[in-house]
C-alpha cells in the first residue's frame, strides 16, 4: 500500500469515527441549557421536546405582519358620531381571511351540522345554524327573489353569505376549527382517514380540538401511530397515539378578527414600505406618511396601468354612489353589482385582502363602545372580554357538552379579586364611565330600554353587552363608510342583508413571519479576557 492509500484509509477511518462520536451521530441528543439533561431520552426521564418549527398557514388565511399605525378616523366626521377619536395603536401579527366568507363555505358547515347532529334532540342546532334569507325583505321593494335564491343558487356560491347573526359567525369559526385540525391529524396520519366518511350521527362523538387534548375524544387511530416512523414518543420511548399541542401540527383557533385587527388589515400600511427583504440587515423603514381613507388607497402594486391606463375611472369596490345609484347606467355599470359581488372581485389591498372597503359590512370580536378606542390598551386593544375556564367535576375530571365541546363556565370575581392584572371575571364594561351616569349602567343588559323605532313601528334598546362593531360598509352604504376608520353597530343575535364576516386566526411564534428572526441579532462580539 503506497502512501497515499495509506493517507486516505485514515482520512476515511476519522470521519467514521467523528460520525458516531461527533456532529453528525444521529443519536446524539439535544440537550437542556438549564440542567444538562438531554431531551426525548428515556433514560434521562423521557422529556419529549419537538423540534422547533413555523406555524403554517391555515387554509384561506393570509399573514398580516402587526405593527403600529392610527386606528379611527382618517377623514372628517361628518355623521358626528364621535367615537373613533384618531389613537396610535400596535397590532400583533396574525393571519385573516383573503375573502368574505361565502355562501358555498356557509352551506358546507350546514351540510356539516345536519349530518352529524341529525336526531331530534339536535333540531335546535340545526335550525340555529341557518341564515335569516328573510333579511333580504323590505317593505317597499321587491326582493323576494333574493329570499328565495341568494343563499342557495349556484350562481350565487361565491358571493359573501349574510343574515348572519354574530353568534352564528362565531360558532363557524369554533367549526371551521375542528375540521382543519381534524384534517391535519389525518394528514398525518395520526386518526383514520374512514372517519370522513362516517360523520352521520356522531352528534357529541364528533372531533373537537379542546376535547381531543383532553382526552375526551378518542377517534379511531390511523396507521401513523403504529409506524416506525412516528416521531411522537411516549417517556418510555415507545410510540404515542395521540397528538399534543406542543408538538405543532394543531393550529390556534379560527375566529372573528378583533376591531383593530380588521381596521390594521383593512389600511395595509405595509404598502408604504419597501419590500423588506428576508436577510437580516434589509428590512423596510418605518414610513407612516398618508393618512390614506379607504383599504386599496396604498398598494405595492399600484393602482394604475401605465401601458393603457385602463384601471382609472374604475371602481375599486362595491357600494352605492349616491341616492337610487347602486350599479350606475346601462352600458357602462360602474361596479357591475346591484347588491353583493362575488367575494374575490375589485381590488386588493397591499396585503392582498378582498373587499376590505365595501361589498358588505363585517362583524368584529368587539363590544361596542363610542370611545373603545381611547380606552383600550396600546398593545392588541379588544372589548369584550369574558374570562373563562374549563369546567371540573368534583373528581376533578373534564366534561363534554351534548355537542362533543368541553364544559366552560366564566370566571367568578372572588376568584379574580386577589389579582393584580383583573378583578372581575366579566370585565366587558371595564372604564366605560357607566357607573359616572347618576348611577345607571347603560352598558348592562339589566337596565336596557325599550324605545319605539323612527320607522314607525318595532322596538330598539340602547348600546348594550351584546352591540358587537362592524366595520367595512357595504353595496347599500356611501362612500364615507368605507374607510376603515369608521364603525358601526349591530346586536350580536340580530342579522342584516348587508353584513356578513371573515374569520382570523393567531399567530405564534415571530411577527416578521415564518422564516424570520424574533429581536435583533447582532454578530458575537470577543471577550476580552484576563489572564490570571
Amino acid at each position: 500500500m503506497n502512501l497515499k492509500n495509506l493517507f486516505i484509509l485514515a482520512a476515511c477511518a476519522a470521519t467514521i469515527s467523528s460520525c458516531k462520536n461527533g456532529l453528525f451521530n444521529k443519536n446524539k441528543k439535544e440537550k437542556s441549557d438549564v440542567t444538562g439533561w438531554n431531551y426525548n431520552d428515556k433514560n434521562m426521564g423521557g422529556y419529549q421536546v419537538s423540534n422547533e418549527k413555523e406555524q403554517r398557514t391555515g387554509p384561506g388565511l393570509v399573514f398580516v405582519q402587526g405593527g403600529t399605525f392610527t386606528m379611527g378616523a382618517v377623514d372628517e366626521d361628518v355623521m358626528g358620531d364621535w367615537n373613533n377619536i384618531p389613537t396610535r395603536k400596535t397590532v400583533n401579527s396574525f393571519y385573516i381571511d383573503q375573502s368574505e366568507v361565502a355562501n358555498i363555505h356557509y352551506r358546507e358547515y350546514l351540510y356539516w351540522i345536519n349530518n352529524v347532529f341529525e336526531g331530534e334532540e339536535y333540531l335546535a342546532v340545526r335550525d340555529g345554524a341557518l341564515p335569516d334569507t328573510l333579511v333580504w325583505r323590505s317593505e317597499l321593494a321587491y326582493n323576494e327573489p333574493l329570499v328565495e335564491y341568494y343563499f342557495r343558487h349556484p350562481s350565487y356560491n361565491y358571493y359573501p353569505v349574510v343574515g348572519v347573526t354574530w353568534k352564528q359567525a362565531h360558532d363557524f369559526c369554533l367549526w371551521r376549527t375542528d375540521r382543519v385540525n381534524e384534517k391535519a391529524l389525518i394528514d398525518k396520519q395520526f386518526i383514520n382517514k374512514n372517519t370522513l366518511k362516517n360523520i352521520q350521527g356522531q352528534g357529541g362523538e364528533s372531533f373537537n380540538t379542546k376535547s381531543y387534548l383532553l382526552g375526551l375524544t378518542t377517534p379511531t387511530p390511523g396507521p401513523g401511530v403504529r409506524s416506525k416512523k412516528n416521531p411522537l414518543k411516549n417517556p418510555n420511548g415507545t410510540p404515542r397515539s395521540t397528538v399534543t399541542f406542543e408538538d405543532g401540527i394543531l393550529l390556534p383557533s379560527y375566529r372573528l378578527p378583533t376591531e383593530a385587527e380588521w381596521e390594521y388589515a383593512a389600511m395595509a400600511l405595509v404598502g408604504q414600505n419597501p419590500n423588506p427583504s428576508k436577510k437580516e440587515k434589509q428590512r423596510g423603514e418605518e414610513l407612516l406618511t398618508n393618512k390614506q381613507v379607504y383599504s386599496w388607497s396604498q398598494n405595492v402594486n399600484g393602482l394604475r396601468d401605465s401601458r393603457r391606463g385602463s384601471w382609472q375611472g374604475t371602481f375599486l369596490a362595491n357600494f352605492k354612489r349616491g341616492a337610487g345609484d347602486n350599479m350606475g347606467v346601462a352600458g357602462g355599470l360602474n361596479d357591475r353589482a346591484v347588491y353583493t359581488a362575488p367575494v374575490n372581485s375589485f381590488f386588493p389591498n397591499a396585503f392582498g385582502l378582498y373587499n376590505m372597503s365595501g361589498n358588505v359590512n363585517e362583524w368584529t370580536g368587539d363590544v361596542y363602545r363610542p370611545l373603545s378606542i381611547t380606552d383600550n390598551d396600546d398593545v392588541a386593544p379588544f372589548r369584550g372580554n369574558h374570562f373563562e375556564k374549563d369546567l371540573r367535576t368534583k373528581d376533578g375530571e373534564f366534561e363534554k357538552d351534548s355537542l362533543g365541546r368541553v364544559k366552560r363556565v366564566y370566571v367568578t370575581d372572588e376568584e379574580s379579586k386577589n389579582r393584580r392584572n383583573y378583578q372581575k371575571g366579566k370585565v366587558i364594561n371595564y372604564l366605560d364611565g357607566d357607573s359616572l351616569i347618576a348611577g345607571v349602567n347603560y352598558g348592562s343588559d339589566s337596565v336596557e330600554q325599550n324605545l319605539y323605532s323612527g320607522r314607525g313601528y318595532g322596538v330598539t334598546t340602547l348600546i348594550s353587552d351584546k352591540s358587537r362593531v362592524i366595520k367595512g360598509g357595504s353595496w347599500n352604504d356611501r362612500a364615507y363608510w368605507l374607510s376603515p376608520g369608521t364603525r358601526r353597530f349591530l346586536e350580536e343575535d340580530q342579522a342584516s342583508s348587508t353584513v356578513g364576516f371573515r374569520c382570523a386566526m393567531d399567530r405564534v411564534g415571530s411577527p416578521e413571519g415564518n422564516g424570520r428572526k424574533t429581536g435583533i441579532n447582532y454578530s458575537t462580539r470577543r471577550q476580552n479576557s484576563r489572564k490570571k
